[in-house]
């Protein structure tokens, strides 16, 4: 995806506001060199963010006549108006290793066994990893094939088919659950219904022996 950024000239807390206010975004490029002060037009960006690629792909950064390769690191947002206060990218290039969240997309569900035959539910334990490459090899998403799941079995890290020099970034678990099968509703196990005793109605006798008492 491809932006235009412009260099800000002025910095400050009292600069920053009426760049908002004219309708701006203030932001930051750094990396490689020296950081780089910029502003982006606020619509353009607000719309730009709502875009998966945008969070987790290589960007074409258009500043100043040149065009640099960024990606998208830190956005700050109003706390209840839908506005962007700052935007941080990192400058990179092709050789730059790098460490980013890309987001999973299953697909093949309707097919899977458990799916399809026992009539069971796939449950997406989580909808993104963070990822190791390089720059250039950055991938938009993760693709997950669901489609062998039975019934019982579950989904791991370690079953992903990943490109050659990309590695999952793992954090205590070695080897996480990503998908797992969740029975139907009608095998959970349902709580016993234990009914009260009724007690039963006085007979007619006892009704007339009563009565011939008093």
């Amino acid at each position: 995806m491809k932006f235009v950024a412009f260099p800000r000239e002025l910095q400050g807390t009292g600069a920053s506001r009426r760049l908002r206010n004219a309708g701006k975004v203030p932001g930051i490029v750094y990396g490689a060199g020296e950081p780089s002060k910029i502003e982006l037009d606020h619509n353009a960006l607000f719309h730009a963010l709502k875009k998966e690629a945008f969070h987790s792909s290589l960007l074409d950064m258009e500043l100043a006549g040149k065009t640099e390769q960024v990606l998208l690191r830190d956005v700050q947002m109003h706390p209840f108006k839908p506005i962007v206060l700052h935007v941080d990218f990192q400058r990179v290039d092709a050789t730059t290793r790098i460490q980013k969240k890309v987001p999973l997309h299953f697909s093949g569900e309707e097919n899977a066994p458990a799916v399809k035959l026992d009539k069971c539910l796939i449950n997406h334990v989580v909808t993104e990893l963070e990822i190791e490459c390089l720059a250039s090899k950055l991938p938009e998403f993760l693709a997950v094939d669901l489609s062998r799941l039975a019934k019982g079995q579950s989904l791991h890290v370690g079953d992903l088919e990943l490109d050659a020099g990309i590695k999952v970034v793992l954090r205590g678990k070695k080897n996480p659950v990503i998908a797992s099968v969740v029975n139907p509703a009608a095998e959970e196990a349902q709580p016993e219904v234990v009914a009260a005793p009724v007690k039963a109605a006085p007979t007619k006798a006892k009704k007339t022996e009563k009565q011939n008492k008093k």
